[in-house]
Order: structure tokens, then sequence, then C-alpha cells
């Protein structure tokens, strides 16, 4: 028979549990954005992969706007948006949108459940305003829902090192408090008329 001590094995210390935390991170991109990041024939988005070793996925569609959902764990995440965050920088300078003194902002916009968003903004504001001092990013939680959907945008801008410390402590605040009831996902130009029908048979 197998001694308790064999069995505690399986589980691992807990500080191996959160290292193997699988965390999944949605970000809203328009259309020069998104040409960035997939880069000539996609070798930018492998090449973003196979370094990060997280699955990156981008929606399809027409519409300007695509979701970039990037899997895996936490440290892959990071990996994954401090490429994408220096890739989109590099195109800004070469496009020449930068102010010559400085280095153009970078802008990431999260896509995070509604339920969520209080404690990332945290009691009277408290906690988005730590995470902006500690980082220097710029943070802005919308207050409206994206359309057809329980899920906000959250805007962070910065320097890519400034948006990487960003995102993972906003990081560290979603995986503390996890979504409450079902979460409706943002699709960017679903029509109304199949969400509508998916919410009313979840009600049902």
């Amino acid at each position: 028979m197998a001694s308790p001590d064999g069995a505690s094995g399986v589980g691992g210390s807990p500080e191996e549990t959160e290292l193997s935390i699988t965390l999944t991170l949605r970000m809203l991109m328009h259309g020069k954005e998104i040409g960035s990041i997939i880069g000539k024939k996609g070798e930018t988005v492998k090449r973003i992969r196979e370094q990060s070793s997280a699955r990156i996925t981008i929606s399809e569609g027409s519409c300007p706007e695509r979701i970039t959902t990037i899997t895996g764990s936490t440290d892959a995440v990071f990996r994954a948006v401090s490429m994408i965050a220096f890739k989109l920088e590099e195109d800004l300078g070469a496009r020449g949108d930068g102010v010559s003194a400085g280095r153009a902002p970078v802008t990431l916009r999260l896509v995070i459940p509604a339920s969520q968003c209080g404690s990332l903004i945290g009691k009277a504001g408290a906690k988005i305003r730590e995470i902006r001092e500690s980082t220097g990013a710029q943070v802005q939680v919308a207050g409206d829902l994206l359309p057809n959907s329980t899920e906000r945008a959250v805007t962070v801008s910065g320097v890519p090192d400034t948006i990487i410390q960003c995102v993972r402590q906003i990081c560290a605040v979603i995986l503390e408090s996890p979504p409450k009831g079902a979460t409706i996902p943002y699709h960017p130009g679903l029509s109304l008329g199949t969400i509508l029908l998916s919410a009313n048979q979840v009600r049902g």
C-alpha cells in the first residue's frame, strides 16, 4: 500500500502550483497592430509563440478590431506580452509617430470580465492608483461594458518596460479574484441577434 508521503508528492508545493497556473489574457487590437504582430507570412507571431512558449490565437474576421488571446503559464504569457509591446514600440518608431525627444508610448487594451474590474480599481480607486504609481504606466478601466458582452476594456499605456510591470500587477489581481457568474466574451463585429439568442438559451 502506498505511504501517505508518496501520495503527497503528487500535488507539489504551493510555490510549484503557483508557477503552473494557466493564465489567459485577451487583448483588443486594431488592424495595424494585428498586422505588426502577425508579420510577413506570419513570421512575427510564429517567433513570439516559439520564444515565449505561450499559445497565441488571433480572432478571425474582417472587422477593424480583433481579439488576440494569449494562454500559457504566467511566465510564458508575460514573455509574449513583453515581445508584443516591444514589437509595437519598434513599429511606432519606424512610422515616425514618436516624438523625437522620447520613446512613443505603446498602448495595450486588455479585455477583462467586468466582475473582476472592481478588484482592479479597488476601494475608492486605491488599487489602480497604486498600480499607476508603482509602474509609471497609465491605466484606464472603461466605465461601459464592451458591446454584447460582460467584459470591459482596460487600457494600459507607457513604454514597454512599464507596461509589462503593469500587466503583471493586473494579472496578479485577476488571479486572486476569479470572475463571478458567467462571462459573455466580447467578439468584435458580432451581430446583436446571435448574442441575444445565446443569452436567452443560457437563461432558460
